[in-house]
């Protein structure tokens, strides 16, 4: 087994952008599946061969997977939240950097709700992710060629979104 510090490190490391990840997607619950993801990273590490680079990818899959399996059990159940409770969860801070932060997120939340679902998946594992094209391709199932054409059509979209709100690149 390994040392307790490893298994911080790596979560303090890469929960951040799985969470990320998870969000953009549009995970119900992204707090509950990124500790799914780890769950499965953990549990699972002494099955992994391989360097730095490859371990991301790997976390990276389970945190596709997960996401699946999420949007799977959405699908069979509908529940709908009483209210905001989201509020209740957080902790005092800096109210206007807080703000900013939740409009900016939601910006991107609903400029890649506008990208057809595979284009939003490359893109979010591209950028989030910062995964290699052959990467990307293993855990979407896809050539290197289709997951290129898919980001190079989800850039041109988001760009062609911008434009039409007044943002210049």
């Amino acid at each position: 087994m390994g040392a307790p510090w490893a298994f911080e490190r790596i979560y303090a490391d890469l929960a951040p952008v799985v969470a990320g990840y998870l969000r953009v997607q549009g995970a119900a619950e992204p707090d509950d599946v990124t500790s799914e993801v780890f769950l499965g990273v953990f549990t699972g590490i002494d099955s992994f061969q391989g360097v730095e680079t490859q371990f991301r990818s790997w976390v990276f899959t389970i945190a596709h997977r997960k996401l699946i399996d999420e949007r799977r059990r959405r699908s069979r159940r509908r529940w709908l939240p009483a209210g905001d409770m989201a509020a209740f969860d957080q902790t005092g801070g800096d109210v206007e950097a807080d703000a900013l932060d939740a409009l900016g997120s939601q910006r991107v939340i609903e400029w890649c709700a506008n990208l057809s679902a595979d284009q939003r998946d490359v893109l979010v594992l591209r950028i989030v992710g910062d995964l290699t094209v052959e990467q990307v391709a293993a855990i979407v199932g896809k050539s290197g060629g289709a997951v290129k054409a898919l980001q190079r059509r989800a850039v041109a979209s988001l760009r062609q979104q911008l434009e039409k709100e007044g943002v210049t690149l």
